[in-house]
């Protein structure tokens, strides 16, 4: 008769100082833990009472495997053995040189039948995808389609006006209202040829695509800084008298007690 005899490694031994229990049970039952550092917490608190792999299993609903590796962990690299290892990702197939390369060609070149480079014609040039050429333009924030436009003055005192206009926005005098006023000339005013149809359940708005001139109008129209609210007037002709009309429309509409700063382009 043959007889198998069946040796059980010995378990690592597992002893918790005062810190590291207080510090699992509050993890243990902390809210904003997560569930996975919490169960480990647990594993590693029964562990250190003394029972065994497979006891502890049992006690939580774990297997086995899973008590051996996180007590394994805890007694090699204390508490921050319980955090998650990071995971090896897939390897960089994009090299610093290639990101050089088109950083390079997106700030000092452009390319022959275009105004600036676009994903598609940088990476057939690169010899890249165009979602590496997109992800590199992201890392970096480059977005060579957008153009922003500036206007250098040449008013000596540029200063002490802008001082001036801002200051007045930012600290506006007592029982005083401030407003922005401009225009904008040659409005068209059209219409359409046919009533348009309202919106409707899974159907849009409806209007002709062709349209009757009715001539031009002049907006003319100030910002109440503080509280956002347009005061605004209509006229047919463009001229320093509607402009003065325009004022007098602002007169009206502010109350007689406070006195009104009208900034004018």
């Amino acid at each position: 008769m043959v007889r198998a005899t069946w040796s059980c490694p010995l378990l690592p031994e597992l002893a918790l100082t005062d810190d590291e229990r207080a510090t699992l049970e509050r993890w243990a039952r902390r809210r904003k833990s997560s569930q996975a550092l919490a169960l480990r917490c647990r594993i590693v608190l029964a562990c250190a009472s003394g029972a065994s792999n497979q006891a502890v299993a049992d006690r939580l609903g774990v297997s086995r495997p899973m008590v051996t590796k996180w007590r394994s962990r805890f007694v090699a690299r204390r508490l921050e053995g319980l955090a998650d290892e990071p995971r090896p990702g897939a390897a960089r197939t994009i090299t610093d040189e290639q990101v050089e390369r088109v950083l390079v060609l997106t700030l000092e070149t452009t390319p022959k039948d275009a105004t600036h480079w676009s994903t598609r014609g940088l990476a057939k040039q690169v010899g890249m995808s165009q979602s590496a050429i997109s992800r590199i333009w992201r890392a970096f924030g480059l977005k060579p389609h957008l153009v922003d436009t500036f206007k250098l003055s040449t008013d000596p005192q540029f200063i002490e006006k802008v001082r001036d206009v801002v200051g007045l926005y930012l600290n506006p005098p007592e029982a005083a209202l401030v407003l922005c006023a401009d225009e904008k000339t040659q409005v068209q005013a059209l219409d359409r040829t046919a009533p348009v149809l309202p919106l409707l359940p899974g159907t849009p708005q409806r209007a002709t695509h062709d349209y009757t001139r009715h001539g031009t109008t002049n907006l003319y129209a100030a910002l109440e800084v503080a509280s956002g609210k347009v005061i605004s007037q209509l006229t047919p002709r463009h001229r320093a008298i509607e402009f003065k009309r325009f004022l007098a429309h602002i007169d009206t509409q502010v109350p007689a007690g406070l006195d009104v700063h009208v900034i004018c382009d």
